[in-house]
């Protein structure tokens, strides 16, 4: 059984050609083995908005040289969370590395009209879960509030429009529904696992070489 057999279904459940629109709004992409890029082999990113337009997610399993308490000094803010300190900061994607994004549980935005959120810059994920690229997330954080979970990266991924499409053509990613617990629950370096087994594989089933035993 060759490699494209084997990943017929979860191709097809992405994108066929002519097809109509697919959201993958929520849901996780797997780097399939050709992709050679440093930063973007053997990675998972979650895509946090997608439409016709483009879209823009972050790898949720590339650390970065720095973790939150690191951070937190670099940017002179305490950090009364005590329990983040030692929790890497990743690596989001090639644009705007110099950029904070905090993807965390949608925080309840008590006493505002409805539709607006608790932060100055922040994404509702349909899904339930809430990206944020403002300072005033981190600040919450630093006097000890803030969302109860949160995943810092630095920088994000970003297709224009049509571009995602063209790559889930051609076989570079594997797509699945994400699940937040492989986010915050699961140490970075066994995220691709888990992200493979969402969809019933393993990395050795996306290998060039699988079924040519």
């Amino acid at each position: 059984m060759s490699a494209n057999t084997l990943y017929k279904p979860y191709s097809s459940l992405i994108m066929d050609h002519g097809a109509a629109f697919t959201n993958l709004t929520n849901h996780f992409l797997v780097a399939m083995p050709g992709i050679k890029d440093e930063l973007f082999a053997s990675s998972v990113i979650y895509i946090y908005q997608h439409s016709p337009d483009g879209a823009m997610g972050l790898i949720v399993n590339k650390p970065a040289d720095v973790d939150v308490a690191k951070l937190f000094a670099r940017l002179q803010l305490p950090l009364a969370r005590t329990e983040l300190a030692g929790q890497q900061v990743l690596r989001g994607g090639p644009v705007q590395p110099e950029h904070g994004f905090v993807l965390h549980d949608p925080m309840l935005a008590v006493g505002l009209p409805e539709g607006e959120t608790a932060y100055i810059a922040t994404v509702r994920v349909a899904g339930g879960l809430e990206m944020t690229r403002s300072r005033d997330v981190l600040e919450a954080l630093s006097v000890g509030s803030g969302p109860r979970r949160v995943l810092i990266a630095l920088g994000c991924s970003v297709w224009g429009a049509g571009q995602l499409e063209a790559e889930l053509e051609r076989g570079s990613w594997l797509a699945a529904p994400a699940d937040d617990k492989v986010i915050f629950d699961v140490p970075a370096i066994h995220r691709y696992a888990c992200a493979l087994a969402l969809m019933g594989l393993q990395a050795w089933m996306i290998s060039p070489e699988a079924g040519h035993a």
